[in-house]
Formats: structure tokens, sequence, C-alpha cells
């Protein structure tokens, strides 16, 4: 009796039990199927947790679009959405609009806001090839190689053109053009955690058109977006799934019958036909250090050199536990606006790292656990503080922000002070966890798309190979315009099982 093909799926994540799950459900029995997860858990990025009673995502959080997601209709399959016994995070959509507070306790208007809104808002659509104002092509013609620069030459573009205004009044130090970058730089902070560049001048410009977004509004899964993965993993054979197995080589284009040999941490090894290795883009950049020797023979150089071209971020989330002093409704949604780190008017004792973040808010309207987004340096800095340290400067600069201004410009309950203090935090760990290194990919300057399209091609190359399909790659890192996401993670693995089921003839 001839034997099954064995396929091994490395990474119990998004894109690794879409696969096993298309594989298992699609062939008829056809295959021998493992898959093997370094970690304790299966998920990968994503990670439903509690915090005070309340349901929280350390990693993924949104259904990004309703309309056409997968995520979604699996989602509404189970009925996961609104099914939850508990409260959850973002249950009740985004929040009213919140308070923007410039540092010195000025509480900023909609007169002063809105124009910078409108145009970061502008630029960015533009940017992803949405339409935007004329003025706008004007700045492409600039030539832009990051988001970055664009998005700062058009800042200039605007203040270009509106030259010769009346001097900011009865906001301390603050002039108005410092204010307007003040601001400006709170929206571009935001939109770092989007893309997990922790600087936008790494940011490829001409890629961000390509990045596609499902129509439809943005929601959160009532009883975790874990309730997905479980969903994927319940119709495999309980011994499928094999947790705490951590790879340390995979040698491929061997001469054996089964040409994958994945040796274990532990000294065990197992053969195979096929590999389906999911592990983050961060993992396989370290893969491919001289040092590592992830893979026996190394990579082709078209591989490496798109995994090293590529960008790969840190976004981390920090929640916080309201002391019980205060009611939560008392601390509104905060948009906070700094100066620079560098700059002689600073606040001294509010560090660098809560200076690059821009929000404060309350998971749903009056809850006591609130949540801030962190990306780039400062989010690994966030990893090696102690939660004494987090909750000391946070609450420092909660209560600075919220204080009486020097001027008096704020007529609300604020305007004598206002002492906030925090009593426990919860906070993600992605940049040092070693399974992965890192949030999630984007299109780093020196990179295009078509990385994507590398990063998503199997090994050998060689159609004609005694031994094909040796070794195939997925998650979000391998999807050309739904990078970054779980959707984008799901389609991968969905597109590398029905490349192995078409090569066994099975109907797919």
């Amino acid at each position: 009796m001839a034997k099954k093909p064995r396929i091994v799926i490395i990474g119990a994540g998004m894109a690794g039990l879409t696969a096993a799950n298309k594989l298992y459900t699609s062939s008829n029995d056809l295959f021998e199927l493992f898959v093997v997860e370094g970690g304790t858990r299966i998920g990968g990025r994503i990670n439903t947790s509690e915090f005070y009673g309340d349901r929280v995502e350390m990693g993924a959080t949104w259904i990004h679009g309703i309309k056409g997601s997968p995520v979604h209709q699996i989602a509404q399959q189970i009925n996961a959405l609104q099914g939850s016994d508990k409260p959850w995070e973002c249950m009740d959509g985004l929040l009213d609009e919140p308070k923007t507070i410039a540092e010195g306790g000025f509480k900023l208007n909609g007169s002063m806001i809105e124009p910078i809104s409108t145009l970061f808002k502008n630029l960015m659509d533009f940017a992803q090839g949405n339409e935007a104002s004329k003025w706008c092509s004007m700045s492409r013609r600039l030539g832009n190689k990051s988001v970055g620069s664009f998005l700062r030459k058009g800042l200039d573009v605007y203040w270009d053109s509106c030259k010769d205004r009346e001097e900011l009044k009865g906001y301390g130090k603050w002039s108005r053009e410092l204010l307007e970058e003040a601001i400006f730089a709170m929206y571009e902070n935001t939109q770092r955690t989007y893309t997990s560049a922790g600087d936008l001048f790494s940011l490829d410009y001409e890629a961000e058109s390509e990045y596609r977004m499902f129509p439809g509004e943005e929601i959160t899964i009532g009883n975790g977006y874990s309730s997905i993965i479980e969903y994927l993993a319940s119709v495999l054979p309980r011994d499928a799934i094999q947790l705490d197995r951590k790879v340390a080589k995979i040698e491929w284009d061997r001469s054996d019958s089964r040409p994958v040999k994945i040796h274990f941490l532990d000294g065990s090894f197992v053969l195979a036909d096929h590999v389906i290795v999911t592990v983050s883009l961060g993992v396989l950049k370290a893969g491919i250090c001289n040092d590592s020797g992830l893979f026996s023979p190394p990579l082709p150089s078209f591989k490496t050199d798109a995994i090293s071209r590529l960008g790969y971020g840190v976004v981390n989330k920090l929640f916080l536990r309201l002391n019980g002093n205060r009611k939560p409704e008392e601390l509104p949604s905060l948009q906070m606006v700094f100066h620079r780190s560098d700059s002689e008017l600073r606040h001294k004792k509010i560090p660098w790292w809560m200076r690059r973040t821009a929000t404060l808010s309350p998971i749903y309207n009056n809850a006591s656990v609130f949540l801030s987004w962190f990306a780039g340096k400062e989010a690994l800095e966030l990893e090696r503080l102690s939660n004494e340290e987090i909750i000391n400067a946070v609450t420092t600069t909660v209560s600075s922000l919220l204080s009486k201004p020097h001027n008096e410009i704020m007529s609300d309950s604020n305007s004598n002070g206002f002492e906030v203090s925090f009593v426990d935090v919860l906070k993600s760990k992605w940049g040092s966890d070693p399974l992965f290194l890192g949030s999630y990919s984007y299109v780093a300057v020196g990179s295009s798309g078509a990385d994507f399209d590398t990063m998503a091609e199997p090994l050998p190359t060689d159609v004609y190979h005694r031994h094909p399909l040796q070794i195939l790659f997925a998650g979000e890192a391998t999807h050309r315009t739904h990078y970054s996401t779980t959707h984008g993670a799901y389609f991968s693995g969905i597109r590398e099982a029905n490349r192995l089921l078409q090569h066994y003839h099975c109907g797919v």
C-alpha cells in the first residue's frame, strides 16, 4: 500500500490552521497532516485574554471591513460577534469624539484640530490611491520615496497656502506652527500603529496604493478573536496539532523519498514530503542570518533578498486599570498632543516613549480599563519597563495634560487639576517573543509589493523537480494586497492548501 503524502505545517496561527483546515476537509483523508507549533497555545499573533473581567485582544483586534472578509463570515457563522458572556474591547465601536489636549493642559477645539485632521486624511487618502484635493496631486510631483516624506511635504504645502495668519494667543508657549506640527505628529503616530513602521520615513510611498481594504465598518469580535482560531482547529484530529515543538532546522532538497527533514530543539525530527512555513517575517529575517542556519541548504538569494528588503515592525498594546478612587466616566478618551522629545518646552517628567503615543481611551464606554497603542522603539521600550515604571509615567503624563494650564483657556471641571492614577498593567510583548520577533509586515523603502509575491513562491523553483513543492510559504507577509492582516494570513493559508490539492488533483 502506497504511503500517504506527509504534510507538516509550521505554525498554528491563522495561516497555518487555515491551511490545515482546508487540506483536511478537502482531501478525503489523502494526507498525513501535522501542525507543529513552537508555543504552548494555538493562535499565533491572535491571542484573546482577560483583564479585570473584560475580554481584551493582545494581538489582532479588528475585523478590517465586514464586506468580503472571510474572518467576518466565520465569526457570523459561529455566532461569535455578539455572543459574549462578558464585556469586550471596543464592543460599542469607536467611542465618542475624544478630548484633544496639548501639553501644558490646553484643550484644543475643533477649529484648531479639524484643518490638520482633514489635511492628514486627504494626504493619506491620496497616498493610498483614493481621490484627494488638487494640491495633493501637485505635491506628488515633488517625488516621494516614503510616506513620511510625502506627509511632511504636504504639511509644508499647507503652511505655504495659509501664510500671514494671526499668531496664536492663549496657548502658553505654543506657537501656531508648533501646535499644528504637534497635532500632525499625533496623527502620524496613529498611522505608525496601523502600519507597524516605526518611522513613516521607512514606509514606501509607491506601494501604499496597492494595499486593499474591505468596505464596511471595522468591528471587534464579542467572543474574542481566538474563537476564529478555535473553529478552524476544531475539525482536525486531536493529535494533528503538536504544541511546544520548536523548530531548529529545516533540511530540504534531500535525496530521501521524503525530501524534507524538520529538526526540533529537543533533538527529535520528522520527515515530510511538503512543509508549509507560516512563521512570521521577523522569524524568517532571523532565520536567514549567517549564524542561524534555519534552512539547509540556505534559501536561494531571490527569496532571502525579499525577506531582507521587506519591513517588519513592532506594535504593542498597553492596558491600564484605573484606580477605583476615580469613576471611569471622569477620565475622558484622550488624544494627546506633545512637544518633541528634544524640545526645551517639554514637561521634563513625561518620558520620550509616552510622547510617541497618540491616544488613551477606555476600551468601551465607561470602562475602567484604558488602552494605548505603541509602535517602533517605544513599543520595545514598553516591553523592557516594569509595571511600576509604566504606571508612574502614564499617571504623570495624564495628570499633567489634565491639569490647569498656565493661561486660563479651559472652563470644564478639569481646570483645577485632575489627579489620576492607575493600579495595574497588561501589555503585549511581540518584539521580544522569539516566536514572532515583531507584529506585522509593511513595504519598506527599497522593497515593493513584488517582494510579497516572491515570499509566496514555493521551493524548489524547478517545476519538473523529482520532489516539487517541498517548502511552501504562507502568512500575512506573503500576501501582496492584504499583508499585515488576519484575513491576508487566511487567504495565504487557502492559497497554499489549494496549491497542494491541485498538485494531487483534488477538487478545490
